[in-house]
């Protein structure tokens, strides 16, 4: 195996011990980015002269006994997460590129503990697609099937973890766009309790969270990330929640119906149900639950930002306007026919989405449910859809836990015939971020089969 493939964990256990240097990782995760990605076009921003000096600078501080939590871990960040003196394009070519004058909170983080930021990552224009598909960044591919997408928003940090561009990759997630690419490549990728990771620019369903290869991972970098930024009012204190789920009675609500949006795949189906069965084989208390939200919410929540969108479009001046995804100018182009008392009640739709969850929650511990409910599709597409105007059919069974701020994760639990990973979806009550990646981890070690990630 190569060192580019060897988790957080292992590597700093390694480091520890001397075995490996950060040096050499960095080398290896270089390597495998020169091979791999003219294919799957994963990164924006990579500095490799950058990432050789602060992996020796990492060296220096394993030697001398400095290390920090995360000394000499390769890690990505998705572009819209700030680090100084790189432009922030938000996956569109209308965006004037201005260099960021500090790292976000994020970064400022893991940079402190001492990771490697090599390169940013990509995403889709303005984050606004469940797909790769930018007029500024190259179109992201799949590692498991470059045809196909590795999902969005956060589409270059799913791609880098699966084709093992080092161990975590950090994205961002307003309606699933970390669980979905997770789903889609075969990732851990956790959305957390809001305010748990400082976003500095907040608004309502953003979160900041790892996509990993294992859940272990996923913890290590959610510890160092967690934290109280005064740039973010929405922001508090580090949690002390432990790793770790007691199955034997838990409750455990399986929801294999979004209500909404897309026909589930029966494959995805499968898989699910499979896995709720081995909940159930360990203890826990699997019980079937109908629909958790309805048409008029998605409905309402695809009004507000058409109209939040047309907004930001509408403010830019003309020449880069003309830029803006085709799609997209096409979605927004109706939002002049919504009136007041429509986009109200549209956001008033994402606190009924809240309501609903937390109901849920008064009588289960965890809601099992698909990450979505198909697998991955073409690249090309910007939409599962192809249609402009359906443009969340796919968000159904994420979307509710970022307008109710409870932690969600992704887990790996299946494959489709094509050989495309199979997502399950793990929410929990608000606080419990490390007892849902937990879960995830026991998932992932009692899978019925694993394979070897596509391009090791």
């Amino acid at each position: 195996m190569s060192l580019a493939d060897l988790t957080a964990v292992e590597l700093l256990a390694k480091y520890r011990d001397g075995s490996v240097s950060p040096v050499e990782v960095i080398e290896d995760v270089l390597a495998r980015v020169d091979a791999l990605e003219p294919q799957i076009c994963a990164l924006y921003a990579l500095d490799a002269e950058g990432a050789r000096a602060a992996a020796l600078e990492s060296e220096r501080r394993w030697r001398e006994g400095a290390a920090g939590a995360l000394d000499g871990v390769p890690v990505t960040v998705k572009e819209n997460i700030a680090t100084r003196g790189t432009p922030v394009p938000q996956g569109t070519a209308a965006t004037l590129l201005s260099p960021a004058v500090e790292d976000a909170p994020a970064a400022a983080r893991l940079r402190s503990a001492g990771a490697v930021i090599f390169s940013k990552t990509t995403m889709p224009e303005y984050g606004m697609l469940s797909s790769g598909v930018s007029t500024f960044h190259h179109l992201t591919r799949n590692p498991w099937d470059v045809t196909k997408t590795a999902g969005g928003s956060s589409a270059g940090a799913a791609a880098a973890a699966a084709a093992g561009y080092g161990p975590i990759h950090i994205g961002t997630d307003i309606g699933g766009s970390i669980r979905l690419p997770a789903g889609w490549c075969g990732l851990v990728g956790l959305k957390p309790t809001h305010g748990r990771v400082a976003v500095g620019n907040p608004y309502p369903g953003r979160a900041i969270g790892p996509l990993t290869r294992t859940a272990g991972d996923a913890a290590l970098a959610l510890s160092v990330m967690s934290g109280y930024d005064p740039r973010d009012h929405t922001s508090f204190p580090a949690s002390d929640d432990e790793f770790g789920v007691e199955l034997e009675g838990l409750r455990v609500a399986l929801l294999l119906d979004a209500g909404v949006g897309l026909a589930v795949d029966p494959a995805v189906i499968a898989a699910v149900s499979a896995t709720a069965d081995v909940l159930s084989k360990a203890g826990a208390l699997v019980e079937p639950i109908d629909p958790i939200i309805t048409r008029e919410m998605l409905d309402g929540l695809d009004r507000f930002w058409r109209i939040r969108s047309a907004t930001d479009i509408a403010a830019l001046p003309e020449e880069r306007r003309a830029k803006v995804l085709p799609q997209i100018r096409e979605w927004v182009s109706t939002a002049g026919d919504l009136s007041g008392s429509d986009v109200f009640h549209g956001y008033s739709q994402m606190g009924a989405m809240a309501a609903a969850v937390g109901q849920v929650f008064t009588a289960y511990d965890v809601i099992l449910s698909p990450v979505a409910p198909i697998t991955a599709f073409p690249a090309e597409l910007a939409y599962p859809t192809d249609d402009p105007s359906k443009p969340f059919e796919q968000i159904g069974f994420t979307v509710p836990y970022n307008m109710s701020q409870h932690p969600a994760t992704t887990v790996n639990v299946g494959w489709s015939a094509a050989g495309l990973p199979i997502g399950a979806q793990l929410a929990v009550p608000h606080h419990q971020d490390m007892r849902a990646l937990a879960l995830a981890g026991y998932l992932a070690d009692h899978q019925t089969e694993s394979r070897a990630w596509p391009m090791e």
